[in-house]
């Protein structure tokens, strides 16, 4: 008789069912993880980016202990901790030999089965191969959900070419936007700003160390340069999918500074670019997905070492029966920051 599990699994935003199904069996190449914390991701709320693959079982911030291990499988052992990367390139394709390893087909289509949200997860061969990762003892398991996106705000702030002593623009505090002002700290960034839409966000913004933070429906640009010497800011990374937020940005780049365009924006949605105004004042405009193996390692030394303090962004704590509940937190993005799903 097959062992069963319980799995929080998403219909849409307003519809998230605590179901039983099986655990899944593994191959003589692959692990059984117990779930001890999994983070909700904002993307995870996006339903224009979930609806099309709905149901299934989402969940990928997660962190847990080897419950049982293939008989082919030599480097973990049943008891360690870890955390499992979802996504994992393939290291052979001109992506990612040129070193754009998250633009790799690979990456893009690997995961593990079911999903974070259950209390156990199967990890195929190429994840166990390139994807799990021992967490140190300084590490906790509601620290190491916070791995993943780390690792994607590290990628960022690299393709960005943040340089120390940089004034440093974030528009949308989220967890991903609080994520890229710490550690725009933590790498001597020289003031760094936010900017968002609820007074609730601000407030953790300038707890966490922003030397200003301002609603985004103020007279933006005039409080940055009056926060800033009179200038705007070398980079600005754009936090939110929101379409204001892009045109905001290139209002307050600075002559010369760059722009990251970091969160999703929604696919069909144009926004115009004033393309003078980038050409004249020589504006670099990019953009980052996911992380790869080796910012999923240096993110996880930054925890460690506590270069990047993370477990006062924990706002919620949920068991798997209340997942629901933590998707409308987040989506309704005021009280709550990182919401934490444990069994």
């Amino acid at each position: 008789m097959k062992r069963t599990m319980k799995c929080a699994r998403y219909y849409n935003n307003r519809d998230i069912r605590l179901e039983e199904i099986a655990v899944p069996e593994i191959g003589d190449d692959e692990l059984l993880v117990k779930m001890h914390a999994c983070g909700i991701c904002g993307s995870d709320v996006l339903e224009w980016y979930r609806l099309k693959k709905a149901p299934l079982v989402l969940g990928h911030e997660m962190t847990g202990e080897i419950a049982r291990t293939g008989s082919k499988v030599n480097d973990y052992h049943t008891g360690d901790r870890v955390f499992v990367s979802h996504h994992v390139p393939c290291n052979t394709c001109r992506y990612c030999l040129s070193g754009h390893h998250t633009l790799c087909d690979t990456l893009r289509s690997t995961n593990f089965d079911p999903g974070g949200f259950a209390e156990f997860i199967r990890v195929p061969p190429i994840n166990v191969d390139r994807g799990v990762f021992l967490l140190p003892d300084e590490v906790s398991y509601e620290q190491g959900t916070f791995i993943e996106p780390l690792a994607c705000v590290l990628r960022g702030q690299k393709i960005a070419h943040l340089q120390p002593g940089q004034s440093v623009f974030i528009l949308g505090a989220g967890i991903s936007g609080l994520l890229h002002l710490k550690l725009a700290m933590a790498l001597g960034a020289g003031s760094v700003f936010v900017a968002d839409i609820h007074k609730e966000r601000l407030d953790f913004a300038e707890n966490f160390g922003a030397k200003a933070a301002f609603l985004s429906d103020d007279d933006v640009c005039e409080q940055l340069k009056d926060s800033n010497a009179g200038h705007l800011a070398d980079l600005v990374i754009v936090a939110t999918g929101s379409g204001e937020a892009m045109r905001m940005s290139w209002k307050t780049v600075e002559r010369g500074g760059s722009i990251l365009i970091f969160a999703p924006p929604q696919p069909g949605i144009d926004i115009p670019i004033p393309l003078f105004d980038l050409w004249q004042d020589g504006i670099t405009v990019t953009t980052t997905y996911a992380g790869a193996p080796s910012d999923i390692a240096q993110a996880i030394e930054l925890i460690r070492s506590r270069n990047v303090v993370v477990e006062d962004m924990i706002t919620h704590r949920l068991p798997l029966a209340r997942t629901s509940e933590g998707f409308a937190l987040v989506e309704m993005a005021r009280e709550s920051l990182k919401v934490i799903i444990e069994p």
